[in-house]
């Protein structure tokens, strides 16, 4: 067994002798919540707030059926990416390395890394920017703030314990669907435009449209649920990978299909709630630019009242608060698996230095951007072309790996999935194609 995947030493309180299925019979729809639900939320972060309150303020509800059809689309590409965690033991980057190219392998770890580094800068920027909104004073102690608790607590805290944190962090999110019903959302047209589709072909709204798709779905989040199904299997002896115990298999995809589809529905109806509030507010007083998630809490103030702008603000630093661990986390687990280091949360810094390090380094120089005069909307901007380039030849990789025997074992992928998961990619590949044509005008 390669290093990086060796089991840390289980809690003197596992339950020695438990069956293999113990760890998922007998659970609550909230206990089999993990994984996936932790990915879905992270998946609005204050860049994600920003993208979808722009597209509220310059298109009002015109936008707002793209967070249903893309719905689908994000179930099942993540649902792969967890079955691939959880039939083979190791994340995505390790299956990577197994079984095709090192350039391959290379290449996609390193515009990972790029664009989560890019990520976190804007995002860390955000959640200062609604730290001085809601507090006062300078913007920069707060970003240093922010970003020293999340790199302790994800080096000093265990974590079994710091996904339980990470769970109540995604009640933040709902910030959102409150605000909604603050803002006076015409509820008519607002699920008219949410059910029937309305595409324009003007430059701006496809291009909104493949940055909301690219917000969506992107290749952090793969390489995070794999990864995060991976730690589950090291970190409790009673689950093992599947490959080595298909008994399991039957209440583990059960399992895997309930969090992921709890994890996406609550990402893309946030998303939803954000775009409506936006639209009811920003967008209905002709205000259509919005820069940033900050912006967009402040623009709301005057039109929704000062609770809006409160909760709007609050769930921008939660929401940061639970997607910096994911985006540091994803990158450090990629090159980890790259380099065939240890790599688990789970483990002491002393345990695991090379994968803490890499984690600490992404989260510093996202960091550093923001005394850099790091522009938001450029670094939000650079993060979703990388995103663009890494997400389509990511997907066809995963959906390849997924359907093959040496890879998966017994547990290759049925039509269903693999029938929607190229349809996902195809999805991605023409929204890609879009953004790279729109680039130049």
């Amino acid at each position: 067994m390669p290093p990086y995947a060796k089991r840390s030493r289980p809690s003197k309180r596992a339950n020695i002798g438990a069956s293999p299925l113990a760890s998922t019979q007998g659970k609550t729809f909230l206990q089999k919540l993990g994984p996936g639900l932790i990915t879905g939320a992270s998946d609005d972060d204050p860049s994600g707030i920003a993208t979808y309150s722009q597209t509220g303020a310059q298109f009002g509800y015109g936008m707002a059926w793209v967070t249903l059809y893309s719905y689908p689309l994000m179930i099942v590409i993540q649902e792969i990416c967890a079955r691939i965690g959880r039939v083979t033991g190791v994340g995505i980057a390790a299956n990577i390395r197994r079984h095709y190219p090192r350039p391959l392998l290379y290449g996609i770890v390193s515009l990972l890394c790029l664009a989560n580094v890019f990520n976190l800068g804007a995002d860390l920027g955000a959640m200062g920017a609604a730290g001085r909104l809601l507090f006062g004073g300078s913007q920069l102690p707060y970003v240093v703030g922010f970003a020293a608790v999340s790199l302790v607590l994800q080096i000093y805290i265990r974590h079994t314990t710091y996904v339980k944190y990470l769970k109540w962090l995604t009640l933040a999110l709902f910030a959102y669907v409150l605000t909604a019903f603050v803002a006076h959302v015409e509820w008519t047209a607002a699920l008219r435009s949410t059910f029937l589709p309305s595409i324009s072909f003007d430059t701006k709204y496809f291009t909104t449209l493949t940055a909301v798709l690219g917000t969506t779905i992107s290749p952090y989040l793969f390489f995070w649920q794999a990864s995060e199904e991976a730690e589950d299997i090291r970190n409790n002896r009673q689950e093992h990978a599947l490959k080595r115990a298909p008994r399991e298999a039957e209440e583990q995809f059960a399992r895997i299909r309930v969090d992921t589809y709890a994890g996406m529905g609550l990402s893309n109806a946030v998303a939803l709630f954000i775009i409506l509030t936006t639209a009811a507010t920003l967008h209905a007083a002709g205000i259509h630019d919005v820069e940033t998630s900050a912006q967009a809490a402040k623009a709301l103030e005057p039109l929704a009242g000062r609770f809006a702008f409160g909760l709007f603000a609050l769930g921008i630093i939660g929401t940061g608060l639970l997607a910096v661990p994911v985006l540091a986390g994803s990158a450090a687990y990629g090159i980890a698996e790259t380099f065939r280091w240890r790599a688990s949360l789970e483990m002491r810094f002393g345990q695991a230095k090379p994968f803490y390090g890499v984690l600490a380094i992404a989260t510093l120089v996202g960091l550093v951007l923001n005394f850099v005069g790091l522009n938001p909307i450029r670094a939000l901007f650079w993060s979703a072309v990388i995103n663009g380039v890494v997400s389509v030849p990511l997907m066809v990789v995963t959906m390849r790996m997924a359907a093959n025997r040496k890879v998966m074992g017994e547990f290759t992928l049925p039509p269903s999935l693999r029938v929607m998961g190229w349809v996902a990619t195809a999805v991605m590949a023409a929204a890609s194609a879009g953004l790279f044509l729109t680039l130049g005008r």
